[in-house]
């Protein structure tokens, strides 16, 4: 075997997604601690921020206690390489999590045992199902108050519309929770509730071994017994293409922030899950072991590092090597561009990489070249596809109130847009700069960053619209016709492209009836 081969065996790429506060970060973060990433975790989430989590660093992170940014950690585990990409739970940054979901080969889903399955969870995992990515369950918080397990199993089956298969199954939960049998591994974990050390294996021959009774008490461990039982009654049998093919989701129980049931959870995860795979461009499929390197940039974002004003694009490799100072064809612009301090991720730790393999990310400093959904390549011309901007939801004119500060704006907008964080549209009517995000938070992300990182000053002016859709006709006049008619309401967006402002879902509906020779589409796709 080649060491490409070798180097593509042993990669998994994957990210972690959830609705906010099931406990998404904690767990990146207990993943870390087993990876020798980091030696101590960080209370995330408390209020007297002790040691801030590694994967939130963004300075509005800290004080919300919510991730805003995807962050990108790489480490090495028991032979695998594994790259983990922790995405923003908080429905406000569901672009910037959608995106992620393209540069990856399987998720884990946080699920937090007392609320279920939540509204944002159903969302990405439709995208899941559209790619057809394999997914595992982990049920969180099990040292709280919470469902029944069984409650829980079936309201994933319902609410995911997944068949799922217990790989781990709790005794009791809550304040009586005693700990994890590992049906995947057929041993007993005991739970002790804390959140530096990894808690104590009971080893056993048979579910009948009377360790299992000293270890629990007789009573919690007839109960372990009857629902085991059970549970290969009702779930086949657990078989690994099933999950591959994603068609059954292997779930496992625990708490993350007592770094209980992780490692049984990352120990299944690297036997189990996938390699990196073929990505389809828009001229054919490209396998991750063909020699030439080929990538793409899913993500970009500004600032890493507030001492240098830079941009970073994220690039995930798709095949063959990546390799530091070589020169690599920029498809959209047709330029041959090299890359002398192209890096990999520790959380906001980074350092210089000479290689990377199918599945990795490598940080590519930017300084304007890149936008989101561009393509490298080592010579031939590849598009990759499927990297949606979607329709916002919410508007507002933004206006400068610094006039002596006009080009850090200028500079700053450019920047943030460029990270897929927002959307900027021009009114063509006058002139006036519309920012469309997909929820409230974004516009206090956006001001926040732009005073902080930039110096420049803005307020929000309130604007009612219901969505831009951009629009395309193979019949010019019709356009033309279109556009007169709706002069008050046309923009454009970053690219040039025309953007329809409709401002109820009535005139949206009249205008799709009165000109049926205009497209309307509700993402940039098309």
């Amino acid at each position: 075997m080649s060491q490409l081969t070798d180097e593509i065996a042993r990669r998994r790429t994957f990210a972690i997604i959830s609705h906010p506060d099931a406990g998404k970060t904690t767990l990146t973060e207990k993943l870390l601690l087993f990876g020798g990433a980091i030696h101590i975790a960080g209370a995330v989430k408390s209020n007297k921020i002790k040691k801030t989590a590694t994967s939130d660093w963004m300075e509005i992170e800290k004080q919300r206690g919510i991730s805003v940014a995807t962050s990108v950690m790489g480490f090495e585990y028991d032979g695998y390489k594994i790259n983990i990409l922790d995405t923003p739970g908080h429905q406000d940054f569901a672009e910037d999590t959608y995106r992620t979901l393209t540069a990856v080969d399987s998720v884990i889903i946080v699920v937090d045992v007392a609320k279920g399955v939540e509204q944002q969870t159903r969302k990405l995992m439709e995208v899941c199902r559209m790619r057809n990515t394999p997914v595992i369950i982990f049920v969180n918080k099990l040292d709280r108050e919470g469902r029944d397990p069984f409650d829980i199993l079936d309201e994933l089956e319902q609410e995911l519309h997944i068949a799922v298969r217990p790989l781990s199954w709790p005794i009791n939960i809550g304040a009586k929770f005693k700990g994890v049998y590992n049906i995947f591994e057929r041993s007993l974990d005991l739970f002790t509730p804390d959140k530096q050390k990894v808690t104590e294996r009971v080893e056993i021959d048979s579910l009948s071994d009377p360790r299992i009774d000293q270890a629990v008490g007789e009573t919690d461990a007839a109960k372990l017994r009857e629902d085991l039982e059970l549970i290969e009654g009702v779930y086949p049998e657990f078989d690994v293409d099933d999950y591959l093919s994603g068609s059954v989701a292997p779930v496992f129980f625990g708490s993350a922030l007592n770094t209980f049931g992780v490692k049984e959870l990352l120990d299944c995860f690297v036997k189990i899950a996938p390699t990196p795979r073929a990505v389809t461009a828009e001229e054919r499929t490209v396998e991750p072991a063909e020699e030439a390197f080929s990538g793409f940039v899913f993500k970009i974002h500004a600032n890493m590092d507030p001492n240098h004003r830079s941009c970073i694009a994220f690039v995930k490799v798709c095949s063959g090597k990546f390799e530091r100072n070589a020169p690599y064809r920029h498809i959209r612009s047709g330029k041959t561009l090299k890359f002398a301090a192209p890096t990999a991720f520790m959380a906001q730790k980074k350092s210089i990489v000479d290689e990377a393999f199918p599945g990795d990310i490598v940080g590519i400093p930017d300084t304007g070249n890149f936008k989101i959904g561009d393509t490298l390549t080592e010579s031939e011309t590849l598009h990759f596809k499927g990297l949606p901007s979607f329709s916002p939801e919410m508007f507002k004119y933004i206006e400068n109130t610094d006039p002596m500060k006009s080009k850090q704006l200028e500079k700053g907008i450019q920047q943030l847009m460029d990270e897929g964080v927002a959307q900027l549209f021009t009114n063509q009517f006058n002139g006036r700069k519309i920012i469309g995000t997909v929820g409230q938070l974004q516009f206090e992300v956006i001001q926040y960053r732009l005073l902080h990182e930039y110096g420049a000053q803005c307020r929000w002016e309130p604007l009612s619209l219901y969505k831009a859709c951009w629009i395309e006709s193979d019949d010019q006049q019709a356009l033309e016709a279109f556009k007169r008619r709706k002069h008050q309401f046309m923009a454009t967006d970053r690219e040039g492209r025309d953007v329809f402002l409709a401002d109820s879902s009535y005139v949206l509906q009249m205008a799709q009836s009165d000109f049926p020779k205009i497209r309307f589409h509700f993402s940039s796709e098309f």
